[in-house]
């Protein structure tokens, strides 16, 4: 780590706390001189950092920047040697990191973006990605590392990210069947699972999951397309903290019992009782969401009373501005 890095990461460790430029030399055997360096450097880079004369150094409560220090410093014991990249800019994380996987990179691998300029969402879709505003990010892991089916991989996610916005904002987050999270009627997140699989032996070498989450953008940033449709947490939240509480929710959730997993994805499900439009077999069919199955399956009572189980697929919900 570069002495700039050090420092950051020391910095993320005692948020909220001044830690003096002695200890800061002493505690990385440099000099004062090369701590205030450091310290302008980090300023120029955009972290809002606080300076006290015989109090030393703070990072400033509003201070946002995405880092991998301020990420790391979030992580439980067990996670803190966690690889994390953190772009300025990037195409799209998932794409970064199904690059990385392919070279070889570990399980648990984190890459996070600050601006997406091709974000991706299912069957194709875009995400609106804009710089400084949301959480994008990807998650890679190997399949030989998990002690679950993969099947359910979204599933899990969907319950980890929920978790993790109960436990640092007031949003009571709702999960649109089966990648997207809502509030109050508005998309906050989606999360796009991909199989990066060895073409020789066709079997699955790992899995990106991409979430993209909504955290300050406001309407009028929003395309006018999507402006009825996406909304954000708003207010000041830290992303770095988010990022790692996602991250441990996610591997938390991984080693839940399936059925366990199941019950909280119901809990927080929206589709129980709603009207649904979805393609089978190319026909365009609506009916009333029943539930979720064991499996993660949606369950959906078709008019004529039968009952027809999606295993995936976009589903369009009734008053959540997709379908007037």
């Amino acid at each position: 780590m570069t002495t700039k890095s050090e420092i950051l990461s020391a910095l993320e460790r005692s948020r909220g706390e001044f830690v003096s430029g002695a200890e800061l030399a002493q505690m990385l055997h440099i000099s004062r001189t090369a701590v205030w360096k450091a310290i302008k450097q980090l300023e120029q880079e955009g972290h809002g950092i606080e300076t006290l004369a015989g109090r030393g150094y703070r990072l400033c409560e509003q201070s946002d920047l995405l880092s991998s220090e301020g990420i790391s410093a979030c992580l439980p014991p067990e996670l803190e040697n966690t690889p994390v990249y953190v772009l300025k800019t990037v195409d799209s994380t998932n794409t970064y990191l199904k690059r990385l996987a392919l070279e070889g990179a570990a399980h648990g691998t984190l890459v996070l973006a600050e601006e997406q300029t091709a974000g991706r969402g299912r069957r194709g879709n875009s995400f609106f990605s804009p710089g400084n505003t949301g959480l994008y990010m990807s998650l890679l892991l190997r399949p030989e590392s998990l002690d679950c089916d993969t099947q359910m991989m979204t599933v899990r996610v969907a319950v980890a990210v929920c978790k993790a916005l109960e436990s640092m904002t007031s949003v009571k987050p709702r999960i649109k069947w089966v990648n997207d999270i809502y509030a109050d009627g508005r998309k906050l997140c989606g999360i796009l699972s991909e199989a990066v699989a060895d073409l020789e032996s066709g079997s699955v070498e790992s899995i990106v999951v991409g979430i993209g989450l909504n955290c300050t953008t406001t309407q009028d940033a929003f395309p006018p397309e999507l402006r009825g449709i996406a909304g954000s947490l708003g207010g000041h939240i830290c992303r770095n903290e988010l990022a790692a509480k996602i991250v441990e929710g996610i591997m938390r959730e991984l080693r839940c019992d399936e059925q366990e997993v199941i019950a909280a994805y119901r809990l927080r499900s929206l589709m129980k009782g709603k009207a649904v439009r979805f393609l089978r077999d190319g026909e365009l069919l609506e009916g009333v969401a029943e539930g979720i199955a064991d499996n993660g399956n949606l369950l959906v009572a078709m008019a004529d009373g039968s009952e027809l189980v999606l295993h995936s697929g976009e589903v369009s919900v009734k008053g959540l501005g997709e379908w007037k």
